[in-house]
């Protein structure tokens, strides 16, 4: 029996979805009844499939994982930073999954305080994961947020940090973020709607109450916004914004009381965005106001913060983006983006200073970390690159001194950053644009055309993927795989418009670029179709479903992990989670010219009888993000219609989501099952 017919069949049901006088075909549209025996089932014996097929992997994927494992600090700790009066920080200990978040009180010197052990808290659950804490400004009580299923819907409840009573309060159904007023009873927080889980209301509890009486501060109608709650670092100020993809809104009050009387900051207007920060009478808004599409900063008094009051603090660049800034009593950091690169500019407000923090390798990531301070003239920022493990630096503003914190050990004893090479090589587009690919690599692997390759890419929402440092990536590099990032259109990686030309009815940009940043790594002798591989997650896992359709001769391989491949028919029901808040990045189905435009590339629908790669495909059962029906419709129809003799693979971990496993080693193992299926495929057994 060959391996293609050993794989399980899915039952075809066809239902017919129509729409603007089209009628597309689903032959597997019953799998999105969640809890379903027949679904389960079929799951089920996907993964049974699954281990079957790769049984021969499974010493390896154990040892693979050890190896991964031993170069991770099992004794760790993050960085201390002050807050109020204590130093805060999080620390690892050997052998255990999950972190201890602690506090020491005046210097470090103190006696350590274990504010919280998620070991303990995650012991009786499969998954776990807490969305930090918040502690109040008299530093007695800390919101935390849990979730245990995996679907993003975050349990609040309050600690008492000097009895460590839990109180018996729980707020359900939340972001897990929480906001303190300076009174030390008032909370603010974000709360989900039940069915499509976008967070569109905020509420104020009062400490000690039934959270049944919990009082409703805003309500977003807009089912393309949702909305979240911070406090200003200035703590002068309790902040409620409302986002779109294109648009943004806010309203502030006072943070010394529990009010419920908020002021809107700047009315919405569609198409513009900002953000606000405070600082002495005044605020600080960062926005595309103005056609400023790299965005600019400006600023206003707190007493009159309508648009027609904003002026120019940093004037709009044409090939600079305004990332973000940072505040403080005599400077303000400003975090760019040039030629795809992270720069960090320090200005002082008397305007004396001026200069830019020097960075000069070719391609890395850079950026500020935890700067809570206000009246500090040193700044914290993180360093990395491709063959550089991270550095947290702490620099002095006035002086320009600096000095290392603390720089990720990598352990095993063979790793010396010298023996690996990094580049940033430019692809040709079909439409002439330059496409962006960094590149690592052993310094012994030779680009003869034989070496395998990863390639990876991300490509949507703005969101760019830095040339940042990994040991995991090592278990590839030392085995001879190159690895490469191509920054397609879609993300900001040379600034906005980058972002634009990969969206909406320009979203093929994203795909077009991947396939020809593939060819010009095997026509400069990277790789070949032979040992090439593509990656790609989530937003990006629908990037590797149109790939496979468009060019499936350029890949021998690809893992597509929690993938949107059903685009059509996702964003055509608003009942599924984020959906409406998508139409600025994606379109509207519901008008004729994005259904269209979508129908002709959502990888589900053009899925045609051809020879496909291997492919390895995973997801979460419990994914909010991305519902776990997509890629198990499409697995089927895949397998279905694939001519090849090349296997797919369908995994899924029925106790995670969108993330993965929880757990900073038992995704390590989720981890040892994708580079497996790569190494398998190269002939690489140890």
């Amino acid at each position: 029996m060959s391996k293609k017919n050993q794989a399980p069949v899915a039952i075809k049901r066809p239902v017919n979805l129509e729409m603007h006088g089209d009628t597309r075909v689903d032959d597997y549209f019953w799998m999105r009844e969640r809890d379903h025996p027949e679904v389960i089932d079929y799951l089920e014996k996907e993964n049974e499939y699954y281990i079957q097929m790769t049984a021969h992997t499974k010493d390896f994927q154990k040892s693979l994982f050890e190896e991964m494992k031993g170069r991770i600090k099992e004794e760790d700790a993050s960085v201390p930073y002050k807050n109020n009066g204590y130093w805060y920080y999080r620390r690892f200990e050997t052998g255990k999954d999950y972190p201890f978040y602690c506090r020491k009180k005046g210097t470090l010197d103190s006696k350590e305080i274990i504010v919280f052990d998620n070991n303990e808290m995650a012991k009786d659950h499969a998954y776990f994961s807490q969305a930090g804490y918040a502690v109040s400004e008299d530093n007695t009580v800390a919101a935390f947020g849990v979730d245990t299923v995996s679907r993003r819907q975050y349990t609040i409840k309050f600690k008492n940090l000097i009895t460590g009573e839990i109180y018996p309060e729980e707020i359900k159904n939340t972001t897990g973020g929480a906001v303190w007023a300076n009174d030390n009873k008032t909370v603010y927080y974000s709360r989900k709607d039940e069915e499509t889980l976008r967070s569109n209301q905020i509420f104020k509890h009062t400490l000690g109450t039934d959270p049944s009486l919990d009082i409703l501060v805003f309500q977003e109608n807009d089912e393309t916004f949702y909305t979240y709650v911070y406090k200003t670092k200035s703590k002068k100020y309790i902040v409620i914004g409302s986002d779109s993809t294109l648009t943004s809104e806010f309203r502030f009050a006072p943070a010394i009381s529990g009010t419920s009387d908020f002021k809107i900051f700047q009315e919405r207007v569609r198409g513009m965005e900002y953000t606000i920060s405070h600082y002495d009478d005044f605020f600080y808004i960062q926005t595309n106001k103005d056609k400023a599409y790299n965005f600019k900063l400006m600023k206003t008094p707190e007493s009159t913060t309508t648009m027609s009051h904003w002026v120019d603090v940093i004037p709009h660049r044409e090939d600079v983006l305004l990332e973000d800034v940072e505040i403080f009593r005599d400077f303000l950091v400003v975090s760019e983006r040039s030629n795809g690169l992270n720069k960090i500019n320090i200005k002082s407000w008397d305007h004396q200073i001026d200069y830019y923090l020097p960075f000069d390798n070719e391609t890395y990531d850079a950026y500020p970390t935890t700067n809570i301070d206000f009246n500090t003239s040193i700044l914290r920022y993180a360093y990395n690159a491709l063959n550089t493990p991270s550095s947290v630096i702490e620099f002095d503003m006035v002086s320009k001194e600096k000095k290392i914190l603390k720089e990720q050990e990598i352990l095993g004893g063979t790793f010396d950053k010298i023996n690996y090479t990094m580049e940033r090589i430019w692809a040709t587009a079909q439409d002439g644009v330059k496409i962006p690919v960094s590149l690592v690599y052993h310094k012994d692997t030779k680009k003869d055309g034989n070496a395998p390759l990863l390639q990876y890419a991300y490509g949507s929402y703005g969101s760019t993927t830095d040339a940042s440092f990994s040991s995991i990536r090592l278990s590839l590099l030392d085995r001879g795989f190159i690895y490469a990032i191509a920054h397609v259109r879609g993300g900001e990686y040379l600034g906005r418009k980058w972002y634009e030309e990969g969206k909406l009815l320009k979203k093929k940009n994203t795909f077009t670029d991947f396939i020809d940043v593939s060819k010009l790594l095997i026509d400069q002798n990277y790789t070949s179709a032979n040992h090439l591989y593509a990656y790609g997650g989530s937003a990006g896992g629908l990037l590797m479903g149109a790939i496979i359709n468009m060019a499936p001769e350029l890949y021998n391989g690809v893992i597509v992990a929690v993938p949107f491949v059903d685009v059509v028919t996702t964003m055509l029901d608003d009942t599924i989670p984020l959906t409406t808040g998508e139409y600025d990045e994606w379109g509207n189905p519901n008008e004729k010219k994005y259904y269209d435009y979508m129908k002709s590339y959502s990888p589900y629908d053009n899925a045609f009888a051809k020879a496909y790669p291997h492919i390895f495909v995973t997801t979460g059962y419990h994914d909010s993000q991305v519902q776990y029906w997509e890629p198990a419709k499409w697995v089927a129809k895949l397998r279905d219609i694939n001519t090849g003799e090349k296997n797919i693979f369908f995994h899924i971990n029925m106790d995670a989501g969108h993330g993965g496993a929880s757990g900073r080693f038992e995704a390590l193992k989720e981890v040892a099952q994708d580079y497996t299926f790569l190494l398998d495929l190269e002939g690489i057994e140890k």
